[in-house]
Formats: structure tokens, sequence, C-alpha cells
């Protein structure tokens, strides 16, 4: 039988942030099992982490020992990698990167996001000579890549081709100023939305989380949300596809409650 909709995953930023203590954690529970908590009651977490910095094997077999079966993390390239003047340059920033342990995530390891910096222009071959760095497997397994650009001169054809020639997703963001470039260039979807608010419990209204779940559910059915903003031609190819979203950034503290929300609402 044809698989009929990709997963949705939906999750936060991190899981350390004091005031989500009382708010997302219970009052008494240990800090050492926020992980834990945080990973039973969401589906992936974004991890920012592992921009500024490289972990050790043994925190990625620790984060994963952490987590139930089919939770998955989302890393953050370093920045190491993205933030350069010559973007060919990067090979070994990215294999420093793959080599320091990422891989003991196991299952869990989900897409690796490259983040841009606003400053960053589209050079249309160096960024190609990016793209062509990102290995597409680690010892037999299938490595995920998706780019987050957040200069407006992305916002081109050119680009949106140059992604679909390697496969590889934008990020959608939900962002006051940054890009919102909805383009199907993958296998996959990845969002990050940011326009959450602390006076609302839920981080969004109610008839915002029912947009934004329709949403996630046209992706994972193969299809193209009509009210996202798109660059170029829809994708030729309608096929289910897994969709990570996570809410971030704006109306932190109650993000976990945003996610949640949109879970319930997505089954």
């Amino acid at each position: 039988m044809a698989k009929k909709a990709g997963k949705i995953r939906l999750g936060i930023g991190g899981w350390t942030f004091a005031p989500w203590r009382g708010v997302f954690y219970p009052d008494k529970l240990p800090q050492a099992q926020e992980l834990s908590y945080a990973a039973s009651h969401l589906t992936s977490i974004e991890i920012n982490g592992t921009y500024y910095g490289s972990q050790k094997p043994a925190t990625y077999r620790k984060w994963a020992s952490e987590v139930p079966d089919g939770f998955v993390f989302s890393l953050k390239g370093p920045r190491f990698a993205t933030n350069r003047r010559v973007l060919a340059e990067a090979g070994d920033s990215i294999e420093r990167f793959y080599d320091s342990g990422v891989l003991e995530l196991g299952d869990h390891l989900g897409p690796v996001l490259w983040q841009f910096a606003p400053t960053k222009k589209f050079d249309e071959a160096d960024f190609g000579a990016f793209l062509e760095l990102l290995p597409r497997e680690r010892d037999g397994g299938a490595l995920r890549h998706v780019v987050e650009v957040r200069h407006d001169s992305f916002r081109a054809p050119a680009f949106v081709a140059l992604l679909r020639q390697f496969g590889i997703p934008v990020v959608y963001a939900e962002h006051a100023s940054y890009p919102a470039i909805a383009d199907v260039t993958g296998d996959f979807i990845y969002a990050r939305l940011q326009k959450g608010r602390d006076d609302i419990e839920t981080g969004y209204p109610p008839k915002a989380l029912d947009d934004w779940a329709g949403r996630l559910e046209t992706w994972a059915a193969g299809g193209e949300p009509d009210d996202l903003p798109r660059v170029g031609p829809a994708a030729r190819k309608k096929q289910p596809r897994d969709v990570f979203a996570y809410v971030i950034h704006e109306g932190k503290v109650r993000a976990p409650a945003a996610a949640m929300a949109l879970i319930e609402r997505v089954g």
C-alpha cells in the first residue's frame, strides 16, 4: 500500500531554559531529567549548541539514551562552516563536524541545519560549491541537510533551482524580517515558527495553530500550502514528505505549549 503521508515531528529549540521550570517542566523536576521529560512530550528538538562548538561522542550517546524510539534531534551545523566569505572553503569544517561524534545519535539523528548570516548574499557558484561539500552518507547511513538563508537576495528562482538540483530543502522561516521561502526543494520539509507570544498560553491563538496544523498536514501529504509565498513554480513531483517544525525564538516561554498544541492537532 502506498504511503499516504510523511511523519510530522514537532518540537522546540533546545531543552535547557530556566523560565520553562514550573511552566513546562514540573517545579521539582531535576535538571538532569529535563531532556527525557521534554522528549516524552515532544517528537523532536533542534539543538543550537552544535552551532557554537563541537560536542564529544559521549555527549551524543547520552542524549540518544535519554529519548524514546522515534524521537529525533535536528542539529545546527557549525558556524565555522557557514560564517565565511568563501563557502567553497568550508570542507574541513564540515568534515570535522561529522567526525566529532554526530553519528553516535544513531536513529535519533535528524536533519542538520546549515544556517547563514543575515548579511550573507546569494552567490550561485559559491553556494553550489557549498552544497557539493555536504556528505550524503556516512557509515552506510543517509544524511539529511537543510539550509536556512536570511538575506533577501536568496528569494530568487536560481536559488530554488539550485536546491532542487541537489535535493536539499530550504527552511520555511516564519519571521518578521527574514525571507519566507515555501518552495519544496527536497524530500522533507523544515519549518521554524518564530512569531509566538508569551502572553498567549499556547504561544499562538487557536486559529493560528489550526492554520499551521493544516499546512503541516498538507506538506506531509505531498502538497504545498496555498497561503505561503513561493519563489518559483510548484514542485513537479507530489509525494509524501516528512515534516520537521520547531516553535522557537519569540514567545519562548510558551514554545513547548505551542508545539504540544500542534502535536494534538496533527495526531
